[in-house]
């Protein structure tokens, strides 16, 4: 593969500053058609993304600013008209906003979970939806979506932005599942990097290591055509990519299985944690089926309960 953008059209959500900005930047760098998605502010000066459009035409590229707020009903169909408008085509989408917050579950009200959601889920899928139905009418496209860390593993005090991330690996796959037999290639991008956004959660003294633009070059790959994935998790920063899955282990048969109890599982606890020959179901379904039909590796019967 190479990794060609060349004349793609590819729509960045949240690309005003950090990691949107150096998406934004790098793609146009590859010689694709930008358009370049911010919010509007609330003083009335011209959103940040013009000034970025601005910069991406002095060094000779191609872009539009597309200024909309991603918690309005029409993001999605305004993104989508400002592709099609401007360059008569959309063959990327990459969903960067989502700011990230920070408060122990016990001190959350609902509305700040609503508030969290509003952009980094319900945002992301309203900027998805109208863009991915064209994608599956032309027969091709690829989306980039944002989770996180926090999104796979969970971190403590963040529990609205963990669940939400989350929520858009669940999307990812599906898209990936749904829209695969049209060409239509989804996956998810976890980075590490430090912003002006991530900045007061980031510990490590290393963070200067991490700049924004090194995850660019990924961003990029996941949004080029010849790009062979679907429904993954990427996690990567500072120059470093890795894969992220979800597996699960062989487990336990209980024999017969009325015998199963609080008992016998305490007692075959390592067994039933094991993910030793983990296996990695494509979708749910599939998941169901293997573990119906796969033999567990420890069988417990009777005679072995305490």
């Amino acid at each position: 593969m190479t990794g060609s953008l060349d004349g793609r059209v590819v729509i960045v959500t949240g690309a005003g500053q950090g990691l949107g900005q150096a998406y934004a930047l790098d793609l146009a760098a590859r010689k694709a058609r930008v358009v370049v998605n911010t919010r509007p502010r609330s003083d009335g000066r011209p959103a940040s993304g013009e000034a970025l459009v601005e910069q991406i035409l002095a060094s000779g590229g191609q872009a539009v600013a597309c200024t909309v707020a991603l918690e309005d009903e029409d993001a999605g169909d305004q993104l989508l008209d400002s592709a099609l408008q401007a360059f008569g085509a959309v063959d990327a989408l990459v969903n960067n906003a989502g700011p990230p917050e920070a408060k122990p579950l016990h001190e959350l009200a609902m509305a700040d979970v609503h508030k969290c959601f509003s952009v980094n889920y319900f945002g992301t899928l309203a900027a998805t939806l109208p863009t991915y139905r064209h994608m599956r009418e032309q027969g091709f496209g690829r989306i980039v979506m944002t989770t996180s860390a926090a999104g796979v593993y969970s971190v403590r005090t963040m529990a609205a932005y963990s669940s939400a991330k989350a929520a858009i690996i669940g999307l990812t796959r599906v898209i990936a599942l749904e829209g695969g037999p049209q060409n239509v290639h989804c996956n998810a991008v976890a980075p590490y990097a430090l912003t002006d956004l991530s900045s007061g959660y980031v510990e490590d003294d290393g963070a200067g290591t991490m700049p924004p633009g090194l995850i660019a070059p990924v961003v990029s790959w996941l949004a080029a055509p010849d790009c062979p994935l679907n429904g993954e998790t990427i996690v990567t920063g500072a120059g470093k990519i890795c894969r992220a899955v979800r597996v699960q282990g062989p487990g336990v048969q209980f024999d017969p299985p009325e015998t199963i109890s609080p008992e016998g599982i305490s007692a075959h606890l390592d067994d039933t944690l094991s993910l030793a020959d983990w296996t990695m179901p494509a979708h749910g379904i599939a998941a169901y089926h293997a573990f119906r039909q796969t033999s567990a590796p420890v069988i417990v019967r009777s005679s072995d309960l305490p």
